[in-house]
């Protein structure tokens, strides 16, 4: 599991809005935390697709970075991942859990086709442009395209996804525009990370073909001169950092509590704590839908019972975890969990061996130093795209359940993930009214 999840957790930290390497560097010890306090022996946590894509949406983490810079950008994200793992705390104990399940299906399912749109329009530009998001946006400023980004921003900052999807469709219908080499380079890995595992033999665990991509992409990269986008410079902790337990040295770096409480979080939700609370609160619980599928999912195929209370009380420690070393918010990690699982796995400590794997081989990674961007924008797009251009279970839907799934996944897809769910549920609430009454003998 250790090294099929690598090309994500680098691939994700692009989601998020800082360095691929930070991905790598700070994934261990928010594993280590869920797999100390999880009851699933198979379920594993991280950054993914949806918390990545929330966390920059929530935080408007792109014109934060414009500002301010990534190292504040990053103290930002990690004070705002400790406050997402103190209310996942609170709703645990709350009994929230149970709350949980009643979330209609309509929702969830338009709320993940939102999201899987945002991914698509996070991860695309990274993958056809050779200078990735910054190209996109300077081509799209200097097109007709660049009044309606402008017009979206001036009158409704808060539809951060409309902008995004702007960006999208240029892109996508401006193939012309695509660089040389990256775009080859991602519809390539793209259709392999999709395509390669029917073709490789059944006995190599889930994930193998992305390891087998990234490679090939690093190789050519390494070989050819690449001209397009790579992950860049991988810092080497300083040899006395970390945590010493007697004459073991744990290679930790955990951020300075100190800059963690001067990060300006509040200020990025109106200057409001209660808007910041019910901000993270609602991160927190759509957080929590993941883990809540994944743990149902193996309670019913291998009878692994589990607690709502307490996955979601670990999923406040790993998200506060995350926070002290610098990562976004994290979640159940559905591929992840499968390759444990068919590992064979029999307890917690599949995910706090692969944690500190993580941990104690960071210093080798440099050799993804030239691994081309566009080839893990590929990892992410392969995961999603799929279900983004054929939506069945949208689809499928009809009356008020369809004026429901389809508000919630464009509500989310054009504003942010958080505004998406409110509007989900405020959709439900109306449609109510107009249902007909069941009769009763």
């Amino acid at each position: 599991m250790a090294a099929t999840s690598v090309p994500q957790l680098v691939a994700y930290a692009q989601g998020v809005g800082y360095a691929s390497y930070r991905g790598l560097a700070t994934a261990g010890p928010s594993l280590f935390a869920w797999g100390l306090s999880t009851g699933s022996p198979f379920m594993s946590c991280g950054v993914t697709s949806i918390t990545a894509l929330m966390a920059k949406a929530d935080l408007d983490g792109e014109s934060y970075v414009a500002e301010y810079g990534e190292e504040e950008y990053v103290k930002l994200v990690a004070a705002y991942s400790i406050w997402v793992g103190l209310c996942s705390a609170a709703l645990g104990v709350l009994g929230f859990g149970k709350l949980a399940g009643m979330v209609p299906s309509n929702v969830r399912k338009g709320f993940k086709w939102g999201c899987a749109v945002g991914v698509v329009a996070s991860a695309m530009p990274n993958g056809l442009f050779s200078g990735g998001s910054k190209e996109l946006k300077k081509i799209v400023a200097s097109s007709a395209a660049g009044n309606i980004v402008s017009f979206v921003k001036s009158n409704a900052p808060a539809a951060t996804g409309a902008v995004s999807v702007t960006n999208l469709l240029y892109a996508i219908t401006h193939p012309w525009e695509w660089g040389t080499a990256a775009a080859p380079l991602f519809i390539f890995c793209t259709i392999f990370v999709m395509k390669g595992k029917n073709y490789l033999p059944k006995s190599l665990p889930p994930g193998t073909e992305v390891i087998i991509a990234t490679a090939l992409a690093t190789l050519l990269s390494m070989s050819f001169d690449y001209p397009g986008n790579v992950v860049g410079e991988i810092p080497q902790l300083d040899s006395d950092a970390g945590i010493k337990l007697g004459p073991i040295r744990i290679p930790v770096e955990f951020m300075n509590p100190k800059e963690l409480l001067a990060a300006p979080v509040v200020e990025r939700f109106g200057g409001s704590y209660v808007t910041l609370i019910i901000t993270a609160s609602l991160f927190a619980a759509v957080n929590f839908l993941s883990i809540m599928g994944i743990a149902s999912g193996f309670e019913a195929e291998n009878g692994v019972a589990w607690s709502a209370p307490r996955e979601l009380v670990a999923q406040g420690v790993a998200c506060g975890v995350a926070g002290l070393t610098g990562s976004a918010p994290v979640s159940g990690s559905m591929s992840r969990s499968l390759v444990s699982r068919m590992a064979g796995t029999t307890s917690q400590m599949s995910c706090m061996f692969t944690a500190l794997l993580w941990i104690y081989m960071m210093p080798y990674m440099t050799v993804m130093s030239p691994t081309p961007q566009a080839a893990l924008a590929a990892v992410i797009m392969s995961a999603v795209i799929k279900s983004v251009v054929n939506p069945k279970d949208l689809m499928a839907m009809k009356g008020t359940d369809f004026i429901v799934g389809w508000g919630t996944g464009i509500g989310t897809a054009v504003t942010s993930p958080t505004i998406g769910f409110g509007i989900g549920l405020l959709l439900v609430a109306v449609t109510s009214l107009f249902k007909p009454k069941q009769k009763t003998d």
